[in-house]
């Protein structure tokens, strides 16, 4: 612990304390694409949600490959966990020295453990209305209100979010899903394909994310049972719902959580992707990172009527939006084939939806706020 503190003193960037309430290594979605690219300029921690275990309070700490530092919590919950936290926090933050320090949240409930830390900036990231996600805790509107009044800027990962917050906060922007082009790209390429999927038949249909009370399974048990010989895979990890939940038949293969770096190939090997979402309050104010990623890859793609992504792709003809009387037939049409044009379309859309771009457009933000916070004190 020492020698890591030893070296956290020699360094000279700006702090970024990230606060999430996406573990690291769950899925790779706006988080860490933002954060990868963070650590570019600041020295960025990445606080996780705490973990469970009896004894003394610590930091579980590991330097991910892109030089993100994650620091998970491991508390004993029979104590405060906020006080713990703070305190063990708060070592951290003394050790690091005189900086610069940007306060980045994306769950309002971590307000609470940045009382008392230096601040130079703060920035909420609302990448998702967490309120309205089953088991959410009765204080997180109070929280978020809070983190408002606290924020420099807001920004938000979708149009219905940014529609819903503008009005609350003096400096809220619009940051919808990017896309690493590049390397879904190389999904239309022609890759191995993985051992778990090799033996499944074509067609192919895929869904990657997670699964969670936002994924229809109805209408994901309807569409297998209508379409017997088109194989349905679905990659990614569950939550808040059980493996009793889901539906099982033989064209249906729920094939567990994948890495970042392999999705590609699992996407090359497929006809389509689909977004089975249930209408409801939890996908309100999605604005799903998989649409870009898919349509990047080629496929063609279908999906239920999310607001972000019939405003963003389906009313341009991008994606093709469907019902549930409708889904089967949508299913059939985009297996035939691409529409002439259609991925012309796609890459022009695309080529304005970097995530290196969106990271810009945030840092100039955050600079020149430090510039002018720096112009006030002299003044």
């Amino acid at each position: 612990m020492n020698r890591w503190v030893r070296s956290l003193d020699s360094a000279t960037r700006p702090v970024l304390l990230c606060f999430s309430h996406l573990h690291w290594d769950f899925v790779f979605q706006r988080p860490q694409h933002l954060m990868t690219r963070a650590a570019a300029g600041h020295q960025v921690f990445y606080i996780e949600e705490p973990e469970h275990a009896v004894g003394p309070a610590h930091f579980r700490i590991r330097t991910v490959e892109c030089g993100v530092t994650v620091l998970r919590p491991v508390l004993d919950f029979a104590f405060d966990r906020t006080t713990v936290e703070r305190r063990l926090l708060s070592g951290i933050v003394a050790m690091l020295g005189a900086r610069k320090f940007v306060h980045w949240f994306y769950t309002p409930l971590a307000l609470p453990l940045t009382e008392g830390l230096p601040c130079d900036v703060c920035v909420y990231d609302c990448m998702d209305e967490l309120s309205n996600f089953r088991f959410a805790p009765a204080n997180l509107p109070e929280q978020e209100r809070a983190l408002m009044r606290k924020a420099d800027f807001v920004f938000t990962g979708g149009r219905s979010l940014f529609a819903a917050k503008r009005d609350l906060h003096p400096s809220v922007h619009l940051y919808p899903s990017s896309v690493d082009a590049e390397h879904f790209g190389s999904a239309r390429g022609t890759l191995a394909d993985p051992a778990d999927q090799a033996s499944i038949a074509q067609p192919r249909v895929g869904f990657f994310g997670v699964i969670d009370e936002r994924m229809d399974l109805a209408l994901v048990a309807q569409a297998a049972d209508a379409l017997p010989q088109v194989q349905f895979v679905m990659l990614g990890p569950l939550a808040k719902v059980q493996e009793v939940d889901l539906p099982r038949a033989a064209n249906l293969h729920w094939l567990g959580r994948k890495s970042y770096t392999e999705l590609p190939a699992y996407l090359s090997n497929w006809r389509a992707g689909w977004m089975p979402f249930a209408l409801n309050d939890a996908t309100r104010f999605i604005s799903p990172t998989k649409t870009p990623e898919f349509l990047a890859a080629g496929l063609p793609v279908v999906s239920t009527a999310v607001p972000d992504v019939v405003t963003d792709y389906g009313q341009t003809g991008l994606v093709r939006i469907a019902d549930r009387e409708g889904i089967v037939r949508a299913l059939e049409s985009v297996l035939i084939g691409a529409r002439p044009g259609w991925l012309a379309k796609v890459d022009t859309k695309l080529s304005n939806m970097s995530w290196d771009a969106t990271w810009g457009s945030m840092q100039t933000r955050v600079q020149a706020w430090h510039l002018l916070s720096a112009e006030m004190a002299n003044a």
